[in-house]
């Protein structure tokens, strides 16, 4: 489904992307796991158009969307949920949700119950004002958000950043949701354990390089990944 090839990125001359290539199947999850400063935002901004690769390609669906701009990308498929969540928080739920929806013609109540089946909590909050919501809300909310597009790929960046054990157990439940729903997702995460735990595949970013790809279960076992992500 999704193909990167060779793609170097730069912040003015900070080469912050070094020559990476990788894939994602469709109706897979693959994790992206490092450290902090890795590159892994960086890349799924460059994946989703927020930025563009100087070199490489990048291709979707077997589309070749290296230089396509974000806003265009949404109609092919492709959702990206954000670091720090990015929600609008003076807009109510569903008004976010609604915002997710805005390359359908109208909103479909089917829609919202899809979402709220998911996420019951915010069918609960639906006239609430988004800034009011606990960190894990606004997650979901931003999770939700983005499937109201019903991508084909979705992009999920550090979905259990600042939120509790118990919070972050229910997103991962949730992810592994909607991978079983049809879902393909590109997981970026540091927690390395909870990520590898569901992850098909994962490569390891350091420094702007991947320098470890395997399965799940294979990077979970490795030495290497265990002293460094995994505490072992």
């Amino acid at each position: 489904m999704l193909k990167v090839e060779n793609i170097d990125v730069y912040y003015g001359a900070i080469h912050a992307v070094k020559n990476v290539s990788f894939e994602v199947g469709d109706g897979e999850i693959v994790a992206l796991i490092g450290a902090n400063g890795a590159g892994k935002s960086t890349i799924l901004k460059t994946v989703s158009g927020l930025m563009h690769p100087r070199t490489g390609t990048i291709t979707f669906c077997g589309q070749n969307i290296t230089h396509t701009e974000a806003y265009k990308l949404l109609r092919t498929g492709l959702a990206h949920v954000p670091e720090g969540r990015r929600i609008f928080l003076q807009m109510s739920v569903q008004e976010n949700l609604e915002m997710g929806a805005y390359i359908n013609k109208s909103v479909s109540q089917e829609d919202l119950e899809m979402v709220f089946n998911y996420f019951p909590r915010l069918k609960e909050r639906r006239k609430q004002v988004a800034g009011t919501l606990s960190g894990g809300e606004q997650q979901m909310l931003a999770m939700s958000r983005a499937l109201m597009s019903h991508p084909k790929l979705m992009m999920l960046d550090e979905p259990s950043m600042g939120l509790a054990p118990i919070i972050v157990d229910q997103v991962f439940g949730i992810i592994k949701e909607l991978h079983k729903s049809g879902t393909t997702i590109l997981l970026v995460e540091q927690n390395a354990r909870k990520a590898l735990q569901i992850a098909d595949r994962a490569y390891v970013l350091e420094t702007g390089s991947i320098t470890l790809t395997g399965t799940g279960v294979e990077l979970a076992k490795s030495d290497e990944v265990r002293k460094a992500y995994l505490g072992g």
